[in-house]
């Protein structure tokens, strides 16, 4: 694959010191308007918009091959680049985001500790580490990007024929889970009346994370929870969603699948269903399939 990671973000929203507090508080390092991961570095820019949005998304490549073999797909698309030797900038039109594919480190990630626990079969004389952790919690990296587009296929034309992402799964007629990277997806892809930034998801090392995190979140703010508990069918990671003050979802997760070897991989196509949505967790929340300020959006959209 001659993508190999999501490297980082740039987000628009009209509230931007609250919306920045925010994720200071989700545990992400704040330096001015950036924002960054223990293992990935700045990863998040917030900048200030009319309304919520992702204007930026930037993909790691290994060398100025990999950015001349980006060009000539988005050039055979018919699609207009900026580039210079380590660079090149093309906006899907469709869902306003600008797509940055630049020369950028390989992530290297340590694992994750894993203390001892019981199990079947598997007794210690200890307690469990989960329970004992204390320190803030910590974003590994940046996982994924999911955002709302009018026309899917369009948008699907432009990042897996053009930029080079992968298809994982996919469900039919309202979703693509794209890779840019060995994690299932990177980019998902939901279909909208309207473009829009639905969620950033942030990675931690396990399940104790993703329940820390969010219930740390919830002190004093119980307004932004919106879903969790819970493990997704698709992608099989462990997740708990919040709610950022400008409207755009938050997820902490772990334990999402991987794909090394694309020959051992199929991917599925799935019927829209709850089943192709989480194995377990709360109901679904009508704001994770349809935004509650979607409205807004649409009338936002018009005005642009």
């Amino acid at each position: 694959m001659a993508l190999h990671g999501l490297a980082s973000i740039t987000i628009g929203v009209p509230a931007i010191e609250e919306t920045s507090r925010y994720y200071a508080e989700f545990g992400l390092v704040r330096d001015g308007a950036t924002f960054s991961t223990t293992d990935g570095g700045e990863q998040l820019r917030i900048v200030d918009a009319p309304s919520r949005r992702l204007i930026e998304m930037c993909i790691g490549v290994d060398d100025p091959d990999d950015v001349n073999r980006v060009a000539a797909r988005l050039a055979a698309l018919g699609v207009p680049v900026e580039r210079d030797a380590a660079s090149l900038r093309a906006i899907e039109i469709h869902s306003g985001a600008q797509a940055v594919v630049k020369i950028h480190p390989r992530l290297v990630q340590e694992p994750a500790p894993i203390g001892p626990c019981n199990g079947p079969g598997r007794t210690n004389n200890h307690r469990a580490p989960g329970i004992l952790r204390e320190t803030p919690i910590r974003p590994r990296k940046l996982g994924h990007v999911v955002i709302g587009t009018p026309d899917p296929e369009a948008s699907r034309r432009f990042f897996v024929d053009g930029i080079g992402f992968r298809v994982s799964d996919d469900v039919r007629n309202v979703a693509a889970f794209l890779r840019c990277s060995t994690d299932h997806h990177n980019l998902l892809l939901q279909s909208s009346p309207v473009a829009f930034l639905h969620h950033t998801a942030w990675q931690v090392d396990d399940v104790d994370e993703v329940a820390r995190g969010a219930m740390r979140m919830l002190e004093g703010h119980p307004e932004r929870h919106t879903w969790g508990l819970g493990r997704h069918f698709i992608g099989s990671n462990f997740f708990w969603y919040l709610q950022d003050p400008a409207g755009n979802f938050a997820e902490y997760y772990s334990d999402m699948d991987t794909i090394t070897d694309d020959r051992l991989w199929t991917p599925g196509t799935w019927e829209p269903s709850l089943q192709a949505l989480y194995a377990w967790g709360p109901d679904v929340p009508p704001s994770m399939l349809a935004p509650d300020d979607l409205a807004e959006l649409m009338a936002a959209s018009h005005r642009g």
